[in-house]
């Protein structure tokens, strides 16, 4: 049960989201975020902003009795765990009860980018994050994979992932998307050895066009090797 002061944050918390909110922003961030109703529209520097100086203070019980409300509140939470200062072990809690409340692929995307502790835990990171990837959540598997694509783009690393791609077995469009999202990263770096994996990969049929898509819609591919993924297509 939530004390006064605990009530008292949140209110103050909410208050000053509410201030800094825009209009028009609240407009942009819904069209991209089709199905998402709670959104204040303020934009992500400035949370940011709060984030760091709640990240200074008492977070633990910030974390603890923060409010769900609104996409600015959870997005908040995601940001002040990436903030604080402390070992992995000390915010794994924090990070497994966040991720069962993320429902949009922004505020994953945006938490896994804050998580910059796994360039110094990596392999512990590594060892947490293989249980999602056969999670029932949709966002809790998309998690997983784009923490891959932001931290373990390392040659070390590609037959592992490529190897957690091919085990993915989830319907949900942002998972899919996400997979697809991340070869086409791997691509980028190791075109080779991503090229040998897309010749035996066993992604569904869906995730695997998409994945050719991303990779020939890059910038950073040359023409001559769009020209060889589009004929991988099956």
């Amino acid at each position: 049960m939530k004390s006064i002061n605990e009530i008292e944050q949140n209110k103050d918390i909410r208050a000053k989201i509410e201030e800094l909110s825009e209009p028009e922003y609240q407009v942009f961030t819904s069209k991209l975020l089709p199905g998402v109703s709670n959104i204040i529209g303020v934009r992500l520097p400035k949370l940011r902003k709060i984030a760091k100086e709640i990240a200074k203070g008492d977070w633990r019980t910030y974390l603890e009795y923060a409010s769900d409300e609104s996409y600015e509140e959870i997005m908040l939470q995601g940001m002040v765990i990436g903030y604080v200062k402390g070992s992995l072990q000390e915010r794994i809690p924090f990070i497994e009860k966040f991720v069962e409340k993320i429902d949009n692929w922004s505020v994953c995307d945006s938490f896994c980018s804050g998580l910059k502790v796994t360039k110094i835990y990596s392999e512990e990171m590594w060892l947490f994050l293989q249980s999602f990837f056969q999670m029932q959540g949709e966002f809790e598997v998309r998690f997983g994979v784009v923490m891959l694509l932001n931290y373990y783009l390392d040659e070390a690393y590609i037959e592992p992932v490529c190897k957690i791609f091919d085990t993915i077995r989830h319907d949900g469009y942002y998972v899919k998307m996400a997979v697809a999202w991340a070869i086409s990263i791997y691509y980028v770096k190791f075109p080779e050895a991503m090229e040998t994996y897309l010749k035996r990969n066993k992604l569904d049929d869906f995730t695997y066009r998409k994945a050719l898509q991303k990779i020939c819609e890059s910038r950073a591919v040359d023409n001559e090797k769009k020209e060889r993924i589009r004929n991988f297509k099956k």
